[in-house]
């Protein structure tokens, strides 16, 4: 975990980069600057995640830790904000401009371990991009499935496999991305279809419709079909679509 250092007193540097060398969360700090100019020059050429923690004081020449803490706003950097018995309504200040959190100098070794301990728990278990494009996929491979397959009795448990995820977690995935239940999205892929089939056959039979689009039993298609659209098969197609 990547930390960098900001304040104007040479001392505090000093104590804070002992006291983070002496924890246990695998800590590299990778700048230690005296003034919030020098610290964004630095943060400016850092890629996202080269930095995951900003400690910052703020008060300090040149650019302020709150001019800093607003330049880091938006980027993927948790920020702690080093304040004074004084400097409570900066810190307040700070708070609103989204910083993680803030302590009271002398700073409290025990809290400041608590706040990296729990940024460092959040790195962990956030998803990397190599995941996130993976979930995308998935979830794209799964709806040309349903779309294209449509006729077929889609088994959970195979579209799972097919796109190397457990059942449960596709599911809560293709939900999280479409808003739409897996059993769903197949309902209206195959509504879809059976509106078109209605209006470009209109001499099939609706049980001809009803198994062209996955459905053995007319009568639970025809249910099925008015409590989707709202009407049945017989009343839209007189309708004409």
């Amino acid at each position: 975990m990547n930390v960098m250092i900001v304040d104007d007193e040479e001392m505090i540097r000093r104590g804070l980069n002992k006291i983070l060398s002496n924890m246990d969360l695998g800590i590299t700090v990778i700048g230690s600057y005296g003034n919030g100019l020098d610290a964004w020059t630095h943060i400016s050429m850092l890629e996202d995640g080269d930095l995951d923690v900003l400690i910052t004081d703020i008060k300090m020449p040149m650019m302020d830790g709150l001019k800093l803490v607003e330049k880091v706003k938006g980027k993927p950097i948790s920020t702690i904000v080093l304040s004074g018995f004084s400097e409570f309504e900066y810190a307040r200040k700070a708070l609103r401009h989204g910083v993680m959190d803030y302590l009271l100098k002398p700073v409290d070794k025990s809290s400041l371990h608590e706040l990296l301990l729990k940024v460092k728990q959040e790195k962990d278990e956030a998803p990397r991009p190599a995941e996130i494009e993976q979930d995308h996929s998935a979830v794209a491979q799964v709806r040309a499935i349903l779309e294209s397959e449509y006729r077929s009795c889609l088994d959970m448990e195979a579209l799972a496999g097919h796109v190397g995820m457990s059942a449960n977690y596709l599911s809560r995935l293709f939900k999280h991305a479409t808003g739409e239940t897996i059993t769903d999205y197949l309902i209206a892929v195959r509504i879809h279809k059976a509106k078109q089939f209605l209006v470009d056959h209109p001499h099939m039979k609706n049980y001809e419709i009803a198994q062209l689009v996955g459905y053995s039993d007319p009568v639970y298609f025809n249910k099925l079909f008015k409590k989707t659209v709202g009407v049945t098969p017989k009343e839209f197609r007189s309708q004409g679509g």
